[in-house]
């Protein structure tokens, strides 16, 4: 579903992992939608699997992200491992990628950090759009896509987790730091054994 949403133009898809998501996603819906009379609307994958729901992390820039297609969600504890993973997911395969964190950190010394991916369809409208703007102004100071310059900072693999097809975490690939390694239900629908 949410690689046919890249056909639409004027649909924003979301994939929210948690319920502070949702919030801040239907807020500025809200807002685009009745207030700004946009011409948009919204898709959101919900799912309906009890899982605890955090509190919304206090450190800035969440919301941006949230609303720009990603943020890091949790940061590693582990400051003295030599070995870096980013973890990139999405939905309720981020509780999977917490337990990954977990795994890679208690046994085997990785510092993994947890990125919520809310919109891949933001972050590759994003892409595009910088993209576009470089081409049609060569003289002046390149824009850099939002997914670029979130993790240029963040080291060690790329590793996205999806509950959908491998292409929508790959279609955002060409703009990270390093090659993406990309997890997903190609061929079998959504898995059931995460």
């Amino acid at each position: 579903s949410h690689v046919l949403a890249l056909s639409v133009p004027n649909l924003l898809a979301y994939d929210p992992a948690f319920a502070y998501e949702i919030a801040v996603i239907i807020q500025e819906g809200i807002k685009r939608m009745y207030v700004d009379q946009d011409s948009i609307f919204y898709y959101l994958t919900v799912t309906n699997e009890p899982l605890p729901m955090p509190e919304m992390p206090q450190q800035e820039g969440v919301r941006e992200g949230i609303l720009k297609g990603m943020y890091r969600f949790k940061a590693s504890d582990k400051k003295d491992a030599r070995l870096h993973a980013q973890l990139l997911g999405s939905g309720t395969i981020m509780y999977e990628v917490l337990k990954a964190q977990q795994i890679l950190e208690e046994k085997y010394n990785v510092a993994a950090d947890v990125w919520s991916v809310t919109s891949y369809k933001q972050l590759y409208w994003d892409g595009n759009a910088c993209e576009r703007w470089n081409m049609l102004h060569p003289g002046e100071k390149p824009r850099v896509p939002y997914v670029t310059s979130a993790l240029k900072d963040a080291p060690g693999v790329l590793v996205a987790a999806s509950d959908y097809m491998k292409v929508l975490p790959e279609m955002i690939a060409q703009w990270m730091p390093r090659p993406l390694v990309s997890l997903g239900t190609d061929g079998f629908g959504r898995s059931e054994s995460r």
